[in-house]
């Protein structure tokens, strides 16, 4: 059984035709040991967190093993390996950089399908500044077009498709020049310029409108307020967080702390039950992962350090944990056997976060689902659990496995349009998993940023050979998705213990939650359901501040869920057309897909909502009483402004 990194099918194709890939739970993992070595197979995992092993067995065998009496449950179809994803025949990405130096623009196009494809037409817009467009090049050769008409924007047909210089085979550059900036005129940014190229087969590359620098800032920890705890010297010290992914690469800034000392406490490869002093990240997956949780590089502005750090927490400890290979496939077994030595280490190593940044499609119910029996156990043993949710949205009742799990921490995506200090353009994204679980659980727990997040790869790394386009001028490697979400929160989870240690799971899963900021309408209706955004977009600051204590998994116990006296059924209410609701959820969301982009009816948290410049509500009000949320923050902040220490 596999699971990709953001959601698939569960497989494994490891054993032979004659040879089938088990596992097998009991009462005692020693013993079905001994038992699989009896019946003369192969033990593969002791999975004694779960009381299971996994096994290479022939039929007559495993029949042999289900008649001893000491096999509670067995999986028997490991060893089906999933159908080869087909390659898109016409798949074009335009590279996140575009390359301004002065009048001339350079664009990198790549070729990521499977064919040849030829250049059809292009549409171009530019600033005024920049003057007309003089000359059109693509893989080195003119493109005819009319200069008189030349202005922006510019919509040109290429010249017939018998030219061969315009197809595209694996990249070609396509490079504008312009007839030159106005005297004194300010530098071209890239946001002002859009461009789109359309190809043969029917798909299309445009340009995005990026950041304004990269390199010197990753902006998504501004963006969450870890940024201005940073500043407090609230950086995630003494804090251990493991991250089970495909690996990591050794860089400096995820070596070593912001002080330049050594912060790796552990390397664990779970594919090879080995312990190693580098575990290699063929994919890049693990090594970006970890970057967004701890990158110790500082953000630098104006040519000076401003006192915060490109990852949400710089000064935590890492444990890296190896269960996904160079495709970004991962076996359950090993997965759970990579959640075992965490749980195993935790007091060794002060493991207090597990960032899981991995998704599948949900197989059992979350109690049968041994990844979830894995992460039971570590979530009662005082690890707190981050997930993904997937990216399988916009559908219902898209949430992957483990993030199904009630107990832990689920994260959906936000997006920020590219821009850092506008949070009125911040949106879902379609490919956010939604809710409910199949259980009725709410979910995602929370959403926070996981569009275009920049970290640190492996120069090589699979990931950068698959998906050029996204990699940056400086090495750095764009990816987005719930994985970098789950990453962010992680990150923010080991801020908040930094603070206050004795913080169990379920009070940091509280203090996240009921801080988080919902999304709101204009009329006061939620912008999204609960099954979308959760309890709202996280914030690192609220969390300090009006984060609280005692409202996480309250109404349900964990040691019965594991010891199989009571499993758990979420309040979500299947209506008869198959869509998801809740008691009372059409006084609160009437159920409108809400702008992408810049929304003049969208805000964020009671306080935006509140304060908005037109704060007359529309008729048809929401059943919440948004201003007296408004007042009780108000009055919790102004109380901790008169305990603050006065200077002397």
């Amino acid at each position: 059984m596999s699971v990709f990194f953001l959601m698939c099918l569960p497989s494994l194709g490891h054993a032979s035709d004659d040879t089938l890939r088990v596992m097998l739970q009991g009462q005692s993992s020693s013993e079905l040991a001994a038992l699989v070595k009896r019946e003369g197979g192969q033990l593969t995992h002791d999975l004694h967190i779960i009381n299971a092993v996994g096994a290479l067995v022939s039929r007559s065998q495993l029949n042999n093993i289900l008649e001893s009496g000491l096999i509670t449950r067995h999986i028997d179809d490991l060893s089906l390996a999933p159908p080869e994803p087909e390659q898109e025949s016409c798949n074009v990405g335009g590279a996140l950089e575009l390359q301004i130096t002065g009048a001339e623009l350079r664009w990198p196009l790549f070729n990521k399908g499977r064919d040849t494809v030829m250049l059809t037409e292009l549409q171009i817009e530019w600033p005024e500044r920049l003057g007309q467009l003089e000359s059109i090049y693509f893989a080195g050769t003119p493109i005819a077009f009319n200069k008189k008409h030349a202005k922006s924007p510019y919509h040109l047909t290429v010249p017939p498709a018998d030219n061969p210089a315009n197809l595209l085979y694996k990249q070609s550059d396509l490079v504008l020049s312009f007839t030159g900036h106005r005297a004194n005129s300010a530098a071209v940014k890239q946001r002002e310029i859009h461009l789109s190229a359309a190809f043969s087969g029917g798909c299309i590359a445009e340009s995005i409108p990026g950041y304004d620098r990269y390199g010197d800032d990753s902006y998504f920890p501004t963006e969450v307020g870890a940024s201005a705890l940073h500043k407090l010297g609230i950086t995630g010290s003494g804090v251990t967080v493991a991250v089970l992914d495909s690996g990591l690469w050794e860089q400096q800034y995820l070596l070593e702390n912001t002080s330049g000392k050594a912060r790796v406490r552990g390397r664990y490869d779970a594919i090879l039950d080995r312990v190693d002093s580098e575990i290699f990240d063929e994919s890049g997956h693990g090594t970006h992962m970890t970057s967004i949780v701890a990158n110790s590089a500082p953000v630098i502005r104006d040519g000076k350090a401003t006192g915060s750090y490109q990852g949400i927490a710089p000064d935590a400890d890492i444990v890296t944990v190896k269960a996904f290979n160079k495709a970004g496939q991962g076996d359950f077994l090993d997965i759970v056997r990579g959640i075992q030595w965490v749980v195993d280490q935790r007091e060794a190593l002060n493991i207090r976060v597990l960032n899981l940044s991995f998704a599948a499609r949900p197989r059992w119910p979350y109690w049968l689902d041994p990844i979830n029996q894995a992460l039971m156990q570590a979530w009662s043993q005082g690890i707190a659990v981050v997930a993904a949710a997937g990216n399988e949205g916009p559908d219902n009742m898209s949430i992957g496995s483990p993030g199904n799990l009630p107990y832990i921490i689920t994260v959906g995506a936000v997006t920020d349009s590219w821009t850092v200090a506008e949070r009125d353009d911040d949106y879902i994204p379609d490919f956010s998993s939604r809710g409910p679980t199949p259980s009725g659980h709410i979910k995602p727990d929370l959403v926070a940023p996981g569009g275009h997040i920049s970290g640190i790869i492996r120069p090589g790394a699979e990931l950068t050979n698959e998906h050029p386009d996204y990699l940056l001028s400086n090495g750095e490697f764009v990816m987005t998705g719930t994985s970098q979400a789950s990453a962010v929160v992680s990150g923010i989870a080991a801020l908040l213990l930094q603070l206050e240690p004795d913080l169990s799971p379920d009070d940091l899963k509280c203090k996240l939650t009921s801080s988080a900021e919902l999304a709101i309408n204009h009329d006061g209706m939620l912008t999204y359901s609960p099954f979308q955004q959760g309890n709202g977009y996280v914030s690192a600051t609220r969390a300090v501040t009006l984060g609280q204590r005692g409202c996480g998994n309250e109404d349900m116990i964990i040691e019965q869920d594991i010891d199989n006296i009571q499993h758990y059924e979420g309040p979500a209410i299947i209506l008869d057309d198959g869509s998801p609701t809740l008691p009372g959820l059409d006084k609160m969301f009437r159920g409108e897909e809400s702008e992408k982009g810049l929304s003049e009816d969208r805000r964020w948290g009671v306080k935006a909502h509140i304060e908005r410049s037109s704060p007359t509500q529309k008729q048809g009000s929401s059943s919440i009483n948004w201003h007296h949320q408004y007042m009780q923050e108000k009055a919790l902040i102004d109380e901790l402004r008169q305990d603050r220490p006065q200077a002397q």
